[in-house]
């Protein structure tokens, strides 16, 4: 199952994951706080159209409107399955895990470009999507793309949050991988759209891949 836009549109998205989690196992951003957190990223955006960065399900399944995308690279940053989940791609009994942003090394992705008067109704339908729980934190970051640096928000892992995974080994984060599965479905289909959406432009995501095989020969891959 894909997460579709009208989902984010209404509350419907939402609405499901508080139905699937035991009362206060996690701690929700009130729409308020994703408001406050949407505008005051947005006072911080340079002139013109927005640009938004996807390094995971965003480039496969944006859910946005936008006028335009470009594959480009983001320095000082890699992709790094770090974010734990027991929504979309887990469940509370047996978590998944999902991508983030990490310090160091280097990732390409895809940048979306958004109208800037369509920007703020366009991130917040990002923002119920990336920033329910706070797993997140959004950052402006400067991109290669073929036609010159682009400046684009993005997301990056809340090392200080309670979700994240920390840096486990590969067989770990394979094994979790291979096992874990929620309403959206598998983590292994989310790895596997990950790795389509790069190979489609010619990327081959080494750390990935390692992953997919590990995956490929797990006892439940």
């Amino acid at each position: 199952m894909s997460l579709r836009r009208d989902d984010l549109a209404s509350d419907a998205f939402e609405a499901r994951i508080l139905e699937l989690l035991p009362p206060g196992y996690m701690t929700f951003l009130t729409p308020q706080q994703r408001d406050d957190s949407l505008r005051a990223t947005l006072d911080e955006a340079p002139e013109g159209d927005v640009w938004l960065f996807g390094y995971g399900s965003l480039m496969w399944n944006p859910a946005i409107h936008h006028e335009e995308q470009a594959l480009c690279l983001l320095r000082g940053w890699h992709r790094r399955f770090c974010l734990w989940t027991p929504l979309g791609r887990g469940t509370v009994e047996r978590p998944g895990l999902v991508l983030g942003l990490e310090r160091g090394g280097a990732c390409k992705g895809m940048a979306f470009r958004i109208p800037r008067a369509a920007a703020e109704h366009e991130l917040r339908l990002v923002w119920r999507r990336e920033m329910l729980t706070g797993g997140y934190v959004p950052r402006w970051v400067n991109l290669d793309t073929a036609d010159g640096p682009v400046r684009a928000v993005t997301f990056v892992i809340n090392r200080a949050g309670p979700r994240y995974a920390g840096r486990m080994c590969e067989f770990e984060t394979a094994a979790t991988i291979a096992t874990a599965e929620g309403f959206l479905g598998t983590c292994r289909a989310y790895l596997e759209e990950s790795i389509r959406a790069l190979a489609a432009h010619g990327i081959r995501d080494r750390h990935l891949h390692r992953l997919q095989h590990l995956v490929s020969i797990h006892p439940n891959g």
